[in-house]
């Protein structure tokens, strides 16, 4: 039995053991959880009883990757800004595109991002990598402190070395580092930019009140609120310099028109927004057609090339034509025809309205619908990533109940580093909450010595 399988069992059958199997213990972190925020529309982030482990192999090794990875998405980025060949292969939307060609006025193209990865016997591969407006850092920091000290886990602490892995400070610092590069002096005045919230709490109220705590001004406001005059962009009394972005380029376009009050602003120079609206193409599915192109990465570092190769699935824009699949060319529409349990088709942007089809769920003649379907709307093909699945404890119905459950592992990267993880657990491939999905936090795992 591996290290980690040998530890997972173990904190298992603390759960089954008094005095932990009559569940009060249970009530007192759902209710801690409620004191801290630590919901979405109502309900509890975490329904999970433990959190996800990762060795410290596992974790150096997903540092090394994810920076390698985050090294080329941002090579590849700027070449793209200057080719308008490739930024055509990338099936922006026109007004994505000028927006992507404003400079934002410091040099990373995504302050903060997120890698999706699934870490399963001793691999690591990316499903996909989040920079519009990536969530969980507060979130997860705060699940992980709140189950460091739950009693299940202080007993397994007893044999085991947990090291949390936080992410506010390193964005925080992050952000301000942007805001030097841009130009910005002093203290800035910090806008997180987000939709109204109907449903309750969220979690960048946990990011107002960590901003706040470390001495900055900071406040919550709608692209509503927003006013650009004199050069000062305003949401009522409240001058902003520097503007967390929580709302994804997508969704501001549904809402509004280039002519908004934040573009005029951001297209002036005077305010520092984090991410940019260029985060819209490195976050663009196609951007792994791209870095999957030896063609195009034939000069891009060694290690760089080597990520790319060991990590990131085979993708292309789906579209009739020839390709390169390894050291093959074939007819791209004919190849994925004849390779469904191999390939899953993925909508190039992330925003729900288009459905994922795997091939290996669907039967030879779905499968030829699905790729009809595919070619009216931007799609991409890619290689079927083998998902990582766990037991996890539950709370059903007052009873302890174990789940096989799929573990999506988010490394949470900023200015290019590594520094923070969350894990999203789910029955399947969920995206959003639900009654058997939620985020569990992350704990670096190691055994300790033996005396």
């Amino acid at each position: 039995m591996s290290q980690l399988n040998e530890a997972i069992a173990r904190y298992h059958r603390i759960l089954e053991s008094e005095p932990y199997r009559d569940l009060s213990w249970v009530k007192v972190l759902q209710q801690q959880m409620e004191q801290e925020n630590l919901s979405s529309g109502g309900r509890l982030l975490c329904p999970f009883l433990r959190p996800n482990f990762v060795t410290q192999k596992q974790y150096d090794s997903l540092v090394k990757a994810g920076e390698a990875l985050m090294s080329a998405i941002d090579r590849m980025q700027k070449i793209a800004l200057a080719s308008p060949a490739l930024l055509a292969r990338m099936q922006l939307l026109p007004a994505e595109k000028m927006l992507a060609a404003i400079d934002p006025g410091y040099d990373v193209p995504e302050v903060s991002s997120k890698l999706d990865l699934q870490i399963n016997n001793g691999s690591l591969h990316v499903m996909q990598y989040n920079a519009d407006s990536p969530t969980g850092v507060a979130y997860s920091e705060g699940l992980s402190d709140i189950f460091y000290d739950c009693p299940p886990v202080k007993e397994f602490r007893r044999r085991y070395n947990l090291t949390r892995i936080g992410g506010k400070r390193p964005f925080l610092a992050a952000l301000l580092k942007a805001y030097k590069q841009f130009g910005g002096v002093g203290k800035p005045h910090i806008a997180i930019l987000e939709f109204k919230n109907l449903s309750g709490s969220s979690e960048f109220e946990l990011f107002r009140d960590f901003f706040r705590k470390e001495g900055f001004e900071c406040e919550i406001v709608s692209p509503e609120q927003l006013d650009y005059r004199n050069g000062v962009l305003r949401a009522g009394n409240f001058d902003i310099n520097l503007i967390y972005r929580r709302i994804s380029v997508q969704e501001f376009l549904v809402k509004f028109t280039l002519s908004h009050p934040l573009v005029a602003a951001y297209r002036d120079k005077k305010v520092c927004m984090v991410n940019s609206f260029r985060s819209e193409l490195a976050q663009k599915r196609s951007m792994f057609s791209l870095l999957t192109d030896d063609a195009l990465t034939a000069k891009f570092p060694p290690l760089e090339r080597k990520a790319i190769r060991d990590h990131l699935p085979w993708t292309r824009m789906v579209k009739p034509g020839t390709t390169v699949h390894g050291t093959d060319q074939v007819n791209l529409i004919d190849f994925i025809h004849q390779n469904r349990e191999t390939l899953v088709l993925k909508p190039n942007d992330d925003s729900g309205d288009f459905p994922v089809f795997v091939g290996a769920t669907q039967d030879q003649t779905a499968w030829e619908r699905s790729v009809r379907q595919a070619q009216r709307s931007p799609y991409v093909v890619q290689e079927a990533i083998e998902t990582a699945r766990f037991l996890f404890p539950m709370l059903n119905y007052g009873h302890l109940e174990f789940k096989e459950m799929q573990v999506d592992v988010h490394p949470q990267v900023f200015l290019g580093k590594v520094s923070g993880c969350s894990s999203w657990v789910s029955a399947a491939s969920a995206s959003t909450f639900s009654t058997s999905a939620g985020l569990t936090p992350t704990f670096i795992i190691d055994s300790k010595e033996r005396t």
